[in-house]
């Protein structure tokens, strides 16, 4: 902002600047109760005196006209989530900062208080922290004062920690970054009513956030999430704090020690199958806090496993994972880790995300790099673990949990193996959990034999209630040295555990759609696909849609947005046993999430390839159909080479790249090499890092050469 703009929002009082705020939300294409609430939140952010850190920043959003940006930070009080509370840094209750998580920790304290009364200051919470930290966006004036600039998890923990110290709760504090895993064992280790973990997962690097956990070491599930919800956001008169230094003092600090660090690897470690170690392994924390937790229970046992030097550093900038995203869900994340891996000839590569739940895997196939998703992985442990420990279990015996979106091959796999599945569950971990709570209670642990998520979560054992990457490393770093004295591969186990209970093409992709009108969009698809269901897309005949908001109860509106979700069943086509598309809103990004599944009956293994090639045939052909038919709903045309965009891209830039190409095409009349690189730079600026990637394949299609071919970029 210029010093005349400055000059102007100095003297600007509050009738004034909602005025502005009023004649700037009146463009917004959404609901007038949104920008009802946002209005209200921002008057009391501007007068409260406990805001005042944040009054130049929101001063300049108002006065340069972020209108979207500002409305979306604004129009509610951030929300649960499947995994807690999570989103942006920024200013506004929409927003993570040290105000909404005072606000949260206020709520929670008085939450557990209510909950367990004196206990809750006795027994405490523990808290733990990642590797993020926040420095700025295109939003904000970097020349004034930011309260969010140089924010990391650390700093939101103690800002949580003053507020519980200041409601006299005990709190138990990690000396350094933790796992979530390890997190959820601390608190059923220390007996604490709860726990807290400041992180925002796999989410890009400019969020952050704080997952809450209960006495078990698990999420909250509805109706008991609501109440602290609404204690939060209805119930918070006053946000009491005192600094960490009194806390200390008054005794309600307590540094958790290696003690506890020794005895989660005895747990996690103890889930072993295999003596098997003869495997070379590289890891990579994904610049994340892994190495805490799955690298250290390899080393554990024995395994021969290395760091990659370049993404081991504990690092919120997430600089040499590409695009930045730190997700093992993203074949790409791994791209510098690999280079690693050819230069020390390992057999397999080994990804954690940055608070080190969720695992990814690349193994050497046979001369080749083949990138496992989260369902094949799941296939992978579900057959491997039902192979070692079945033969000693009763027929009556025998438990594997997953989510409904989880592939359908590992209800198969149990079926035929006469292990029980519990498999229709709500997205979430903590619905995994709360099975194995009730198994718990009901003495059946013994018959448990793992749970998983098809966004690369697993966990066995009873020493924790969240998914731990730590039980995956080590169970694929076993069998796969177990398969390497035959000269196979995780692939080749893959390709027979297909073949033999039959094939899943399970696939997942998004239409991600940030900002205030974005939220009204992804409602918009969800209440067009329920109200009206499509009878057919292409010539893919829908049999059935099931409602998960009608076919079962609603418990609490949290109950109510967990069940946002629609599941389309179509004819099967030949060679297929079941098709279908799960439908819905992301509950921790701006996004509606597609799950697609094309199921076959088993086969010759010998028809692996031409199996599977149908299937990804069919599966793209329905992808299509289905996000046509969605973006149809919005009034988008969408373009067939759309589709070959890096898929995490905001629909607003795929449709601005297209807006952008042929002024990227035509940089090749420029002669100087750095004026090229210096306007392809200008133009896909909006794209973020990496943008060649992004855009490669569907410029390739058009053009027949790469970017940096056709540009001679370097």
């Amino acid at each position: 902002m210029n010093a005349r703009n400055q000059t102007d929002s100095d003297i600007l009082d509050i009738d004034t600047l909602m005025s502005r705020v009023d004649a700037g939300f009146a463009s917004q294409k959404v609901g007038d109760q949104y920008k009802d609430a946002a209005k209200t939140f921002i008057r009391q952010w501007l007068t409260d005196p406990t805001c005042a850190a944040y009054v130049p920043q929101l001063t300049h959003l108002i006065t340069s006209g972020a209108w979207d940006y500002l409305l979306d930070s604004f129009y509610q009080i951030i929300p649960f989530g499947t995994g807690g509370r999570r989103g942006e840094v920024g200013i506004g209750p929409n927003r993570i900062n040290p105000w909404t998580i005072r606000a949260s920790a206020q709520g929670h304290s008085q939450y557990l208080k209510k909950q367990y009364g004196s206990d809750a200051e006795t027994r405490g919470v523990v808290l733990t922290y990642d590797v993020r930290q926040f420095f700025s966006n295109k939003f904000f004036n970097d020349a004034l004062p930011n309260p969010v600039r140089n924010l990391n998890c650390r700093d939101l923990a103690i800002a949580a920690l003053e507020v519980y110290a200041a409601n006299g709760i005990k709190v138990y504090m990690f000396d350094g970054v933790r796992t979530t895993p390890e997190l959820s064992f601390a608190i059923r280790h220390l007996h604490a009513v709860a726990g807290a973990m400041f992180s925002a997962s796999h989410n890009p690097p400019e969020h952050n956030g704080k997952k809450v956990f209960d006495e078990f070491g698990g999420q909250l599930i509805p109706p008991d999430d609501e109440a602290l919800v609404n204690e939060v956001t209805q119930r918070v008169a006053s946000i009491k704090s005192i600094s960490y230094d009194e806390a200390e003092k008054a005794g309600l600090v307590v540094v958790v020690g290696p003690d506890v660090d020794e005895a989660y690897i005895k747990a996690c470690t103890s889930v072993t199958l295999s003596t098997a170690r003869d495997i070379s392994i590289v890891y990579s924390p994904l610049h994340g806090c892994g190495m805490t937790n799955a690298f250290k229970a390899l080393k554990t046992l024995g395994f021969n496993v290395q760091a990659d030097p370049a993404t081991s550093n504990p690092s919120g900038r997430f600089e040499h994972v590409t695009f930045n995203i730190p997700n093992p869900e993203v074949v790409e994340s791994f791209t510098t880790t690999l280079e690693y891996a050819k230069k020390v000839n390992a057999d397999i590569v080994l990804s954690s995300d940055p608070d080190s739940d969720r695992i990814g895997i690349v193994v050497h196939h046979h001369g080749e790099w083949k990138y496992l998703n989260g369902n094949e992985i799941a296939v992978i442990l579900t057959a491997y673990v039902i192979g070692k420990r079945r033969p000693a279990l009763a027929p009556d015996q025998g438990v594997i949990i997953k989510t409904e979106v989880t592939t359908n091959a590992m209800t198969e796999i149990c079926r035929k193996n006469q292990v029980t599945m519990i498999g229709n569950l709500l997205v979430g971990y903590k619905y995994i959990g709360a099975e194995m709570n009730r198994l718990d209670r009901e003495g059946r642990m013994a018959d448990f034999l793992m749970a998983c998520e098809e966004s690369h979560g697993y966990v066995s054992g009873n020493y924790i209630r969240e998914k731990d990457s730590a039980v995956p490393a080590i169970w694929l770093s076993e069998l796969a040295a177990e398969l390497k004295k035959d000269g196979k591969t995780l692939v080749d186990y893959l390709d027979e555990a297909y073949a033999t209970y039959g094939y899943f093409r399970n696939y997942l992709t998004e239409i991600r759609l940030p900002g205030a009108e974005g939220m009204s969009q992804i409602q918009t698809i969800q209440e067009t696909l329920r109200s009206d269901p499509p009878a057919s897309l292409g010539r893919f005949t829908v049999t059935k849609c099931v409602d998960w908001q009608t076919h079962l109860p609603i418990v609490s509106e949290t109950d109510r947005i967990s069940k946002n979700m629609l599941i389309f069943s179509f004819e099967p086509l030949p060679d297929t046993i079941s098709i279908r598309v799960t439908v819905r809103p992301s509950g921790t990004e701006p996004k509606t999430k597609f799950y697609f599944e094309i199921g076959t009956k088993p086969y010759p293994v010998a028809e692996t390839e031409g199996i599977r090639a149908r299937a990804e045939e069919l599966v793209k052909e329905l992808e299509r159909a289905m996000l046509d038919h969605c973006y149809a709903i919005l009034g988008v045309q969408f373009p067939p080479r759309g589709y070959l965009l890096f898929w995490q891209l905001p629909l607003v830039d795929k449709m601005r790249y297209f807006d952008v190409e042929d002024k990227i095409a035509a940089l090749r009349e420029l002669p100087d090499a750095k004026e090229r690189a210096s306007k392809f730079a200008a133009l896909t600026g909006f794209l973020g890092s990496d943008p060649i990637e992004k855009i490669d394949a569907a410029f390739t299609a058009k053009y027949g050469s790469s970017v940096r071919s056709y540009l001679s970029l370097p």
